[in-house]
């Protein structure tokens, strides 16, 4: 396993920086995998949450790597556009079927319905499924401006009670979703997304954040070093000691010394 170039330690969240986007993902896919394989050998199944996104291609090609019980998992998403359908090429759960259902082959994924009918019947949905059991391990980013999934700046419920819920993204996630070249402009992203929110992605026994590239410094600055707010609902984290943040030198580059 990649040992980190540097680690500290933010409050109660320990954060890990490696030597490239590579050695961080394949470290995050092998605590991943161990995570995985001892909660199949305790309960005899895995559910996992999956985060999608530029950040988190390294991660899922380690994950190739690694010796998991994929027949014994079951697979969630943390978020989709309200109104997108399953084949346009920024779908969600495209990402998750192309990425983690048709490599991997577990046993079940869950998929939020963007499409659906009525938006907030699905979040309903797909909190029950949610909830039917524990969480073993989330695996997410840190947006550009400082977003879980996409409960955003101000917006975002740390003490939330429910734990599926339709936001507004704020203009800086339209743009960011714009930069990464998943619509392209900014007239053309969907302004709502049905999303897991912060206690839901918080309830897993494990947490794996990375965040790779030099766009996240700024958000991963502020997620250590801002007041615990909403503000920068990163910075929750800070209270996590069952999250690990996983970075490499261009991410890590703001961080305070």
């Amino acid at each position: 396993m990649p040992e980190p170039v540097k680690a500290i330690q933010a409050e109660q969240l320990p954060i890990e920086v490696y030597a490239s986007p590579e050695e961080m993902g394949q470290a995050a896919a092998e605590r991943a995998a161990a995570v995985i394989r001892e909660a199949v050998a305790a309960r005899g199944h895995a559910r996992i949450v999956v985060a999608t996104g530029n950040s988190q291609f390294a991660f899922v090609a380690a994950l190739h790597d690694q010796d998991i019980p994929w027949q014994q998992v079951t697979a969630f998403h943390m978020d989709e556009y309200v109104g997108i359908d399953a084949d346009h090429s920024a779908s969600f759960r495209r990402w998750i079927h192309e990425r983690i259902e048709e490599p991997f082959r577990p046993a079940k994924v869950e998929y939020i319905i963007g499409d659906a009918p009525d938006a907030q019947a699905e979040a309903d949905r797909y909190e029950a499924l949610l909830r039917e059991a524990p969480l073993d391990l989330v695996c997410m980013g840190i947006g550009e401006n400082g977003h879980l999934a996409f409960n955003e700046p101000y917006d975002a419920d740390f003490d939330d009670e429910r734990w599926a819920r339709i936001i507004t993204l704020t203009e800086q996630s339209v743009r960011q979703q714009v930069g990464e070249g998943h619509f392209p402009d900014e007239a053309a992203t969907p302004k709502t997304a049905i999303s897991l929110t912060i206690p839901a992605l918080l309830s897993a026994a494990h947490v794996q954040v990375c965040a790779p590239e030099d766009r996240k410094a700024a958000a991963v600055a502020a997620a250590v070093s801002e007041p615990i707010s909403n503000a920068c609902p990163a910075t929750i984290l800070r209270q996590s000691p069952h999250a690990t943040v996983f970075l490499e030198p261009a991410s890590a580059a703001q961080l305070p010394r």
